[in-house]
């Protein structure tokens, strides 16, 4: 049968598309971390829509499991394939059409990020979404992990910037929801079933997306403080005087800037001497007279005499910007050299933020005394970066034997505070199994009840975001 199916797709979308050499496939077959390797029998590279329905159709007649793969950038195996066919978006990789004054582009699946961005700007618009992998992820997987990144504060997540798509569903059919609306009162929002839904119900092939009036001011600030219950205080004084201006709010510690310091090149630290904390704040405006310098230095003078920031300092040129936000987003490239981590991406309401961050880490060191608690990340929506450092003196593989362990203890904080196991960078595997602990039994079902629905082989990047049900003993 796979023999048949290879012809097939070759037939559909060309002999030099339909990969089934090891090597070339090797990339395929693995997640950017190196946690998880998978197996496939063909990786195939669609270059229409109705070349991707051709690929489903075919694959869904034989029976066979399809993975849906964008950048593979994802950090919770959502792109791994498990047999089957790993279906790539890489060649639906179009500009479809930029429309400024309806503040909208449309975009193939495949275009990276960046594409979009810099096609947005060549309009004189802005396209907000900002992760620290732009360059490679794709906006197929950005939507369907409903990404996050640092501009979430003021602009949302990807589902908020998403106006309409168009998907192949697992039996081939091709939705064509592509509107440009901003108001469709006429029946299930059908978009929203195949955001964040990791590749589960469709392919998603196309999408409108919004876009934004260009930042024409804009000023960043590093500003040193005890830790998260001062800067939960900072974040109040400045989201009270910016309003809308606040663009990001992002929190770290010393130990993450230590490492950024110390393995970055060229990295320096903005301060005269170490402090325990620190909020990195950018203020944006699209008018090109706001005076949001002063309004910075207002607010900081404020936070300033209640005690609450310790030193700051303002960016004084683009370049300076760059250099204060690559202490914050070099974070995680450069915890790899303290070896293994553990990581978690949590949400909890942002009354709670630095609450979690007290209690977590106290939690984690009760455990693991020796332990290097590593918090980071968007304060401002209550998404955090809770990342363990192994130990100096133990081994990444006993380090790593303990990562159920501490998923117990931070995820079940999380939940006691109302939040969320997955943030920004979704289920997949990671946390797969975890999901039905914390996610409502009702919730769970109807998830279930949609999979079927539309996918009732469950061909479609299966084994992901939802566990196989336990089987009835005979």
């Amino acid at each position: 049968m796979s023999d048949d199916l290879i012809q097939t797709l070759r037939a559909a979308v060309g002999d030099q598309h339909v990969w089934t050499d090891a090597d070339q496939m090797a990339p395929f077959l693995h997640e950017d971390r190196g946690r998880w390797t998978g197996d496939a029998i063909a990786v195939i590279h669609p270059g229409s829509t109705a070349e991707v329905a051709a690929c489903v159709t075919a694959c869904a007649r034989s029976g066979t499991p399809i993975f849906p793969q964008g950048g593979n950038t994802g950090l919770v195996g959502g792109g791994v394939p498990s047999g089957g066919v790993v279906l790539t978006t890489r060649r639906l990789n179009q500009i479809l059409k930029v429309d400024p004054l309806n503040a909208t582009i449309t975009v193939q699946a495949g275009c990276t990020l960046a594409a979009v961005q810099q096609a947005a700007d060549q309009a004189g618009r802005l396209f907000p979404l900002s992760l620290a992998s732009e360059g490679s992820c794709q906006i197929g997987g950005n939507l369907s992990t409903n990404a996050g990144g640092t501009a979430v504060l003021r602009y949302g997540n990807t589902r908020e910037l998403a106006l309409g798509l168009e998907v192949v569903l697992p039996d081939g059919r091709v939705l064509n929801a592509l509107s440009a609306l901003r108001k469709d009162n006429t029946g299930y929002d059908l978009r929203d079933l195949f955001i964040g839904a990791e590749g589960t119900l469709g392919i998603i092939t196309a999408a409108v997306l919004k876009l934004f009036p260009k930042p024409a001011t804009r000023v960043t600030a590093f500003a040193a403080c005890t830790g998260p219950e001062d800067a939960l205080a900072i974040f109040d004084i400045l989201r009270a005087r910016a309003g809308d201006g606040l663009t990001a709010f992002e929190y770290l510690e010393r130990f993450g800037v230590e490492m950024v310091l110390t393995h970055l090149p060229g990295a320096r630290d903005p301060m005269d001497q170490p402090h325990p904390a620190y909020v990195l704040i950018e203020l944006t405006s699209p008018d090109p007279q706001a005076d949001l310098e002063t309004r910075m230095e207002s607010a900081l003078a404020e936070a300033i005499e209640a005690g609450l920031v310790i030193d700051a300092v303002i960016g004084a040129s683009e370049a300076q910007n760059a250099a204060l936000w690559s202490l914050r987003e070099s974070m995680s490239e450069m915890q790899k050299h303290y070896g293994a981590s553990i990581k978690h991406d949590v949400a909890v309401p942002v009354a709670r933020v630095a609450e979690f961050i007290t209690e977590g880490v106290a939690l984690c060191l009760q455990y693991m005394p020796t332990v290097r608690p590593c918090p980071f990340g968007h304060f401002g929506d209550g998404n955090i970066h809770f990342n363990l450092t192994r130990p100096e003196a133990m081994s990444d593989a006993e380090f790593l034997s303990h990562y159920g362990a501490f998923n117990r203890l931070v995820h079940d904080l999380v939940a006691e505070m109302g939040g969320s196991i997955s943030a920004e960078h979704g289920i997949g595997l990671a946390k797969r199994d975890q999901l039905p602990r914390y996610k409502d039994p009702v919730a769970m079902a109807l998830f279930r009840t949609i999979k079927q629905s539309l996918d009732p082989q469950n061909l479609m990047n299966p084994g992901k975001l939802l566990a196989p049900e336990p089987k009835e003993n005979p």
